[in-house]
């Protein structure tokens, strides 16, 4: 998609979008490419009739193959709102003094745009994405690098929080922005965002020296951004560490950019085994039967998938919403892992709900669903104090020798706890 002139996002001045682009063709390139290729190209994958009806309307003479293509998809992404006020009923949120150092540029995918109501600012997935004032006010408690990340990175790129495992931050791109990231201190900032593989050594020489590492998490950014090739090598470094039993990828690239799960990533993938991955979702309208291709081509490769969560103020703090996504996500394939409060980074207090909402939603899920519906919910303890896992409060107290037990309906029963230790 085109734009006309330069557009000044609400972020702190201009915003010079290469920087943040991830290694490929422009997209005068790509787009001529992708037409000599075909422009009638069979057996492309189906596109559900939303985004379908968005397609023809604001990007009409783009084919099947261009729309399926991940690489054309970025390059046009939207990234203004000069751009986004070409689709009907979309109206500019209002600029206010940014104090806000860590806010995100925007940047919505083509695909992902195709399900936000632009004309309704409450909308879910509208919230999730598009820059609003609320951004810029900071709330007491919160800050740059709430879960002190860069205060547990003994490398670059590296954090070491807990005893057996890292977390290996290999890119800060993302292909579509998430307003409430946890990493906003170091998504998308020009020198923080693509890394040489010369970057990487610090962390691999790391990892080899620490025989205690038996789990690396790849994350970043999006680590599913990154072109096969570098992926490949990256997984290929990890997995010749002998001491390193499994590799984990966290992504949302399965929900936003689904186009990028394609054969030729699923046979870079299945050469790593035992290789998991958590993908981010955040509301049911996400499940499309795109994404459950995508899902579906990942499970089909043996890769165990998990979905993790974040809960947020007015888009998923519904029991029914949360319901809706948790049972939906297990339709595709997909496990519910962790339901996370969301982190007090700069400019988020209007994301986030009291944690006595997230232990309702949990209280409404345990016994009305499947047990794998019910995902783990956790606060990420500001200061770099791990995750710490919270439950309603089941028990009631004690009778002598038998414990007394709420179940999901608040009935009382009691538990003959009568062994010793």
């Amino acid at each position: 998609m085109e734009e006309n002139g330069s557009e000044v996002s609400l972020t702190t001045g201009e915003h010079d979008v290469r920087e943040e682009e991830p290694p490929g063709s422009s997209v005068e390139i790509l787009t001529e490419r992708m037409q000599k290729k075909s422009a009638n190209r069979k057996n492309s994958p189906s596109i559900n009739r939303l985004t379908s009806s968005f397609r023809e309307t604001y990007f009409p003479g783009v084919t099947d193959a261009m729309w399926n293509d991940w690489k054309w998809q970025i390059s046009n992404s939207f990234r203004t709102f000069a751009q986004l006020e070409k689709i009907r009923g979309f109206v500019r949120p209002p600029s206010y003094v940014n104090g806000n150092k860590d806010l995100l540029p925007l940047r919505i995918t083509p695909y992902y745009a195709s399900l936000v109501d632009f004309s309704d600012p409450a909308d879910a997935l509208y919230r999730c994405v598009i820059p609003t004032p609320e951004e810029y006010i900071i709330s007491p408690g919160e800050g740059s690098d709430p879960l002190h990340e860069e205060g547990d990175s003994p490398v670059r790129n590296l954090v070491h929080r807990y005893p057996d495992r890292v977390l290996f931050l290999i890119t800060g791109f993302c292909s579509t922005y998430c307003r409430y990231c946890t990493r906003s201190h170091m998504v998308a900032k020009k020198d923080k965002s693509h890394f040489a593989l010369d970057d990487f050594e610090p962390a691999f020489a790391y990892i080899e020296s620490h025989t205690e590492v038996r789990d690396v998490l790849l994350s970043g950014g999006d680590p599913f951004t990154l072109p096969d090739e570098r992926l490949g090598y990256i997984l290929e470094r990890i997995r010749r560490i002998p001491h390193v039993e499994i590799i984990r990828i966290g992504t949302k690239v399965p929900a936003v950019l689904p186009q990028r799960i394609i054969p030729r990533l699923i046979s870079v993938l299945r050469k790593y085994h035992p290789l998991y991955i958590s993908i981010h979702f955040t509301h049911p309208r996400e499940l499309t039967p795109e994404v459950g291709r995508a899902c579906e081509m990942l499970a089909d490769a043996g890769i165990p998938l998990g979905s993790q969560t974040v809960l947020l103020k007015g888009i998923n703090d519904e029991v029914e919403t949360m319901k809706q996504l948790m049972q939906g996500l297990l339709k595709i394939r997909v496990r519910p892992y962790y339901l996370y409060q969301c982190d007090p980074i700069l400019g988020s207090s209007h994301f986030r709900t009291p944690v006595s909402k997230g232990l309702e939603i949990i209280k409404g899920l345990r016994g009305y669903t499947s047990g794998y519906a019910v995902p783990t919910y956790v606060i990420d303890a500001p200061g770099g104090g791990g995750k710490i896992p919270l439950l309603p409060d089941y028990v009631s107290g004690r009778d002598e020798s038998y414990l007394l037990l709420k179940n999901y309906e608040d009935r009382l029963y009691r538990y003959p706890d009568f062994c010793t230790e």
